[in-house]
């Protein structure tokens, strides 16, 4: 049974997950968490080597195929390296390629999660069949993954899809290195900072919203507690959808006018909130982006739910072996073409 492993790498937890390809999905067979080594890159690479070795030892019948490693950027996919992301700043120019391919003899690919998800969405979920699709991350931040013409986008420098440091405003929340960014109106976190700055000038009004009662709980706001004072009827918690949902139908503008996708799949707390953004988001993309590209582009949340780690990590992996065999069948007919030429 050829068997392909992913491994998901965050700042806390990591899973390595070991599926098979059937058809146009995956099955998993198997799965394994761990806290993630975030002082000591060698020690976890050390444990997922054994980690590997070890199911497969357990697992006679299996034949590794290919091994595919998602993470947070930034990070050099090309060369295999991550480069100090916030959640792993220890992690400096840290090589996951050359390790597990001295070990298993494999193809090995990194990328980073937005890409990894960006393939998963397009090859398995909400995205199979389009030619042009944009994935969004929206959680703890906000990337882009680009399936542009059916392949991956990366970029020169593997850095393409960073939308969350985009500047939507002069002033905002703070998200990526700036105030006012996509990310600082447009993420879990950015969404926290958003309403400890509204949370601050209601309470100097008198006014106590349902997820602050006072100024010793400002520093405790955060996105989880913002909804759960929207599903109590909090007028606060409302507007700041409301902005939200505006700033994320201007953010889309962008993309559909620049890229003229197919289909934005949007994760996390869109697919959590789609019914409370929707409204606000609707209007400014009608105020901003072309019709003409508005039209065609469908707009959905992601549909690979809590596992879409581990179809990451995995679709990398397949996208490894599928690299490999694609580059060895130009290869093949490359050598056809010189010899029939030089026959000539």
């Amino acid at each position: 049974m050829q068997v392909v492993v992913g491994i998901d790498i965050g700042g806390t937890k990591c899973a390595v997950s070991f599926a098979r390809q059937h058809s146009d999905d995956i099955i998993f067979l198997d799965k394994v968490r761990m806290e993630t080594e975030t002082e000591d890159f060698d020690r976890a690479m050390e444990s997922f080597i054994e980690i590997i070795r070890e199911r497969f030892r357990r697992n006679p019948d299996w034949k590794l195929t290919s091994i595919g490693i998602s993470c947070g950027g930034p990070l050099d996919a090309g060369k295999g390296l991550i480069l100090s992301p916030p959640n792993l700043p220890r992690w400096d120019r840290a090589d996951v390629y050359t390790p597990l391919k001295k070990a298993f003899g494999v193809p090995v690919m990194l990328q980073n999660d937005a890409d990894a998800c960006a393939l998963a969405e397009w090859s398995m979920g909400a995205g199979k069949g389009c030619r042009n699709m944009i994935f969004l991350t929206f959680g703890t931040g906000m990337g882009a993954g680009l399936i542009l013409n059916n392949e991956l986008y990366s970029g020169t420098t593997s850095m393409a899809g960073e939308v969350g440091h985009i500047r939507m405003e002069k002033e905002g929340p703070f998200g990526y290195g700036k105030y006012g960014s996509f990310e600082g109106f447009c993420s879990g976190g950015g969404i926290a900072k958003l309403g400890r700055m509204m949370a601050e000038e209601a309470l100097r009004e008198g006014k106590t919203p349902l997820f602050c009662q006072s100024e010793a709980e400002l520093d405790s706001i955060s996105c989880k507690s913002i909804a759960e004072a929207l599903e109590q009827g909090d007028e606060l918690a409302a507007e700041i959808f409301d902005i939200v949902g505006t700033y994320l139908g201007r953010g889309l503008s962008v993309l559909i006018d620049i890229l003229n996708p197919e289909m934005i799949v949007i994760g996390s707390i869109y697919a959590r909130q789609k019914n409370v953004l929707d409204k606000k988001m609707r209007e400014a993309l009608e105020q901003e982006a072309l019709p003409v590209s508005s039209k065609a582009c469908r707009i959905v949340p992601a549909s690979l739910g809590e596992l879409i780690g581990d179809y990451a990590a995995v679709s990398v992996g397949i996208k490894a072996y599928q690299d490999l065999y694609r580059h060895a069948e130009r290869f093949s007919v490359q050598m056809m073409l010189d010899t029939e030429e030089y026959q000539i």
